[in-house]
């Protein structure tokens, strides 16, 4: 147990610490923890630490040393084994239970102003917790309906954009429906046209068969033809 503190020697609250070395005061408390690992020695009241001068010392090597943490709190436990050496337990500064007979009054007034100073530090912090606590509710209440209102966005744009796409294979099936039954009347009446094409050309064959048929006929019936233009002509007007 630490025995090293002086006649009316100042104690400090974290806060008080945090200002003093110019750190923030969850810093002095990551430090402190550092330092208690490594086997450093606070004072303490119950789960609170008071802080001396040779402590606020150790917290400002800390702070300056480009060593690794656990390396620089090693070497300041050294030292405090060292310099508590030289030491006789005299009595303790901060006791779990408050007896007059054992500290002085200006102990004693010192270590309620830390106390008090550690208290209303406490209560800043809590202050400042519950006005970061009351934003976040409003931050994640702003984000709640900011999501709602994308997500009804999004689900109107992909309704409509549904609607778009099915109107569009709409047309595009009638367009290509219609196409279809162009196609189709195109191809039944060229097939009409081809039809009735051969029906005229076999018409004709017909026609020309036939009168070859008569003209055979007839040149085989006339045995001596008339003779020059008359029996030509002749054969013609038979038809």
């Amino acid at each position: 147990m630490r025995s090293d503190i002086q006649p009316n020697e100042q104690a400090f609250s974290s806060k008080e610490v945090a200002e003093e070395v110019g750190i923030a005061t969850p810093t002095v408390r990551k430090y402190a923890q550092i330092l208690e690992r490594n086997g450093y020695e606070f004072f303490k009241n119950r789960d609170r630490r008071i802080f001396v001068q040779s402590d606020i010392e150790a917290l400002i090597s800390i702070r300056d040393t480009e060593k690794p943490l656990d390396v620089i709190a090693q070497e300041l436990v050294e030292q405090q084994t060292e310099r508590l050496k030289g030491y006789k337990e005299a009595g303790i500064s901060v006791p779990d239970t408050y007896n007059p007979s054992l500290q002085s009054n200006d102990q004693l007034k010192e270590f309620f102003r830390a106390l008090s100073s550690e208290l209303a530090a406490t209560r800043e912090m809590n202050v400042q917790l519950t006005s970061d606590i009351s934003e976040l509710k409003t931050t994640v209440s702003r984000l709640q309906q900011d999501h709602h209102h994308i997500s009804a966005g999004i689900s109107n744009s992909a309704q409509k954009t549904n609607a778009k796409i099915e109107k569009l294979s709409t047309q595009q099936e009638e367009l290509y429906e219609t196409l279809l039954q162009q196609e189709k009347e195109k191809t039944e009446a060229l097939q009409e046209e081809i039809k009735n094409m051969r029906a005229e050309q076999n018409k004709e064959w017909r026609l020309q068969n036939d009168f070859n048929t008569r003209l055979e006929s007839a040149m085989k019936k006339t045995e001596q033809p008339k003779g020059g233009w008359e029996w030509f002509l002749s054969l013609f007007r038979k038809f």
